[in-house]
């Protein structure tokens, strides 16, 4: 579920040119982008990424990320000193990336303006939805194209997925890992350090193999919620629940709608009356019920909600958001939802 913040208006065209300019000159006889000033092997890189040809010249050294997903990664990736700022956040900074995102200037907690992001003279920009690089987001991905700046957007939202209608999109074929660990593995490869890219992704192949080693909840029903207490954005059948889904063997009960994160009726979900509500636990501010605290104190008191079965049995499972976004942090919601069948006696 990506963020609804509205963003600040685009940068004229006064502006951009100059920002053209500014960026022409910064790359006249300077450095190639490799770290020690020579050219990197295998650059100038070309990637075909969700519908547009990236040509990024030499390895970044004044990234800018603008999804806390894509920022993750890199900050896996031992990236963090090649990265001039982040934005877009909706959960504290994954356990073990501390250090390193402290080190790196937030520029906004939301979606930036596209003059907070020039002003940091990147040299490549990632994303994790589409809808951050295009009208209404930050601003288009051709619109920093032309300045020499090249974009990259999380193939897990695009590939198998229609962005082109209202909300979050709809998918058109169920997410996999895969489309997770070709991001992980492409922005090694863009930065110059695939070693990194294989280690990562085999640990996160690890990290799902034992959380679902034994597991069957073929007999167990899922919904998760990610914010909103009167309009719920509940997930559809496909994105980065469905992974978790599918993963441990049980059934979501919205798995007959394809839509990204379905707006759903508080009444539709009692009459479906899940096993298991796991419950988006964000520290952002945006829409109502943004914490699991104020989620759950919703369901215990609202007369359609509190009779359902898992709200009676208090059977809650907390991820942060980005867990339930197709990222790295997906197999921590793997973990996590498996982890809370076994404690429910529900894992089989």
């Amino acid at each position: 579920m990506l963020s609804t913040a509205t963003p600040a208006p685009i940068r004229t065209a006064a502006l951009l040119a100059a920002g053209l300019l500014l960026l022409t000159a910064c790359g006249e006889g300077g450095s190639t982008g490799a770290a020690d000033g020579k050219k990197a092997e295998g650059f100038p890189l070309t990637l075909k990424n969700c519908g547009r040809t990236v040509t990024v010249k030499a390895p970044p050294q004044q990234a800018v990320s603008v999804d806390q997903g894509s920022t993750e990664i890199l900050l896996s990736l031992g990236l963090a000193d090649r990265l001039a700022g982040t934005a877009t956040w909706s959960d504290p900074v994954m356990k073990g990336l501390e250090k390193a995102n402290a080190g790196v200037e937030r520029i906004s907690e939301n979606r930036p303006s596209s003059e907070k992001v020039l002003d940091k003279e990147p040299d490549f920009l990632s994303a994790s939805f589409a809808s951050t690089l295009a009208k209404g987001g930050v601003a288009p991905r051709e619109q920093f194209e032309k300045l020499g700046v090249p974009t990259y957007i999380s193939p897990a939202d695009c590939v198998g997925k229609d962005n082109s209608g209202g909300g979050d999109g709809a998918r058109t074929a169920p997410l996999t890992m895969d489309s997770v660990y070709t991001e992980v593995r492409e922005l090694a490869q863009v930065f110059d350090v695939p070693e990194r890219g294989d280690a990562l992704v085999k640990k996160l192949r690890a990290r799902v193999d034992k959380a679902t080693d034994g597991i069957d909840a073929s007999d167990t029903s899922l919904l998760y919620w990610f914010s909103d207490s009167k309009a719920p954005y509940l997930a559809g059948c496909c994105g980065a629940p469905g992974v978790i889904t599918r993963e441990l063997g049980a059934k979501n009960v919205f798995d007959d709608t394809h839509d990204e994160w379905p707006q759903i009726s508080w009444e539709t979900v009692a009459d479906r009356n899940p096993d298991v509500l796991v419950i988006g636990d964000l520290s952002r501010t945006m829409q109502t019920a943004e914490s699991a605290e104020k989620k759950i104190e919703f369901l215990e008191s609202n007369p359609v909600t509190k009779t359902m079965d898992a709200v009676r049995n208090r059977r809650y499972v907390l991820l942060s958001g980005q867990a339930m976004n197709p990222t790295i942090r997906t197999v921590e919601g793997l973990e996590r939802v498996a982890a809370g069948l076994r404690d429910f006696g529900l894992a089989g």
